[in-house]
């Protein structure tokens, strides 16, 4: 059964004092219900994406939703986490029960506050989406996990720090013409590539302008079934929408390659009967500059080891042949983990719809989204289309 967002919702990405998971919750999940035009009573499923991992006391959010709104009391209301892909993975969980039948129409809500804990337990948080065994002691977090990344990728390939220097200038230009992103200045591709006061290395060839940055806020759309969204003002289509696991301990794989990724692109394109030239914007998961480069090869857009040319040669610019990240990425939108999936969902989704103002890719009719959980362990695809 073809599952359509009809309707979405997202808070401003950044640092949000007074606010706590169960105010982003209630904030987004009435504002999608009101944009899809849709009363509480008729919802049939409620699925909450939140990662905590020690952000929040509160570990048990899923009922939090129904406080939107008194008619949402008795629904079924179900948490999901699968680390930085938690928000995809219960955007999944709705797609599912429409497929099966048992639903016509899911609230799905991704959320995450990240700034009432320390620097030093953010760290220790994110390690736990890791292999614990082997990678909870490498130095920097997960900025050193994907140093470590960078520096074997170096080592293959030469040093591409032009490269993300390129990609990081590119998505803080997107960011500055999103209104919901936590970033929003054009840095320029010299601060970008320069290592200073304002710009320290952080983990290996990895600068600060490399990483995406510390976050709170809530993202949430509603979805239905096909004959629900064709009685509704506006819908998505998944064209696809696949998930592929890797394993986890990067020891067992070669981390350059994201093959998890690449075999999740495969099979939603095939899945969509598409081709990657077919698609007129990606909204990929770039946690880090290292991460979108190789997504470039993951994706089909060059062979491997040759990421660097799709953005030294313009390729994954807002006018280029694949935009990437017009909304600024998780490098400068943000990444509060639960809530990122959802996000990415929600950009694409204004995208296609012509909502997306400033940040609007030219005549945009087909979208692809890549949400990865941990080092490509977790990997899903969804490719997007307007249903009308």
């Amino acid at each position: 059964m073809v599952a359509c967002i009809v309707g979405w919702s997202h808070t401003p990405f950044g640092r949000h004092q007074g606010e706590d998971v169960e105010s982003l919750i209630v904030q987004v999940a009435g504002a999608a219900l009101a944009d899809a035009g849709i009363p509480a009573a008729d919802l049939d499923e409620v699925f909450v994406g939140h990662f905590n991992g020690g952000f929040s006391r509160q570990d048990f959010p899923a009922s939090l939703a129904l406080q939107a709104d008194p008619a949402m009391r008795f629904k079924p209301a179900t948490r999901v986490e699968n680390a930085c892909a938690t928000g995809t993975a219960a955007i999944h969980a709705g797609l599912r029960g429409i497929a099966a039948g048992q639903a016509r129409l899911s609230l799905v809500v991704g959320v995450e506050k990240m700034t009432d804990v320390t620097a030093l337990e953010i760290a220790g948080n994110l390690l736990k989406a890791s292999y614990v065994k082997e990678e909870a002691e490498i130095a920097g977090g997960f900025a050193g996990v994907f140093g470590r990344i960078a520096d074997l990728y170096f080592q293959k390939h030469g040093d591409q720090s032009d490269a993300l220097a390129r990609i990081a200038a590119k998505n803080h230009r997107n960011g500055a013409a999103n209104p919901l992103a936590q970033m929003r200045k054009d840095l320029g591709y010299e601060f970008c590539r320069t290592v200073s006061d304002k710009n320290p290395l952080v983990a290996g060839p990895l600068k600060r302008t490399d990483c995406s940055p510390v976050s709170d806020g809530a993202a949430a759309v509603v979805l239905a079934d096909l004959e629900t969204a064709l009685r509704l003002r506006k819908a998505i289509v998944f064209r696809a929408a696949e998930q592929v696991n890797d394993f986890l301990p990067m020891s067992r794989r070669d981390v350059t390659l994201f093959e998890g990724a690449a075999v999740a692109w495969r099979r939603a394109l095939e899945k969509a009967r598409l081709t990657l030239d077919d698609l007129s914007l990606v909204e990929t998961h770039d946690c880090f500059t290292i991460a979108e480069l190789i997504e470039y090869e993951a994706m089909g857009l060059t062979p491997r080891g040759e990421g660097a040319r799709a953005i030294l040669e313009g390729w994954t610019e807002k006018d280029g042949k694949l935009p990437v990240n017009p909304s600024g990425g998780l490098k400068a939108k943000g990444h509060p983990i639960g809530a990122t999936g959802v996000s990415m969902h929600v950009m694409a989704a204004m995208q296609l719809s012509g909502q997306a103002d400033e940040m609007q890719v030219k005549d945009a009719k087909l979208a692809g989204i890549f949400n990865m959980g941990g080092t490509a362990v977790a990997n899903y695809v969804s490719i997007l289309e307007p249903l009308r």
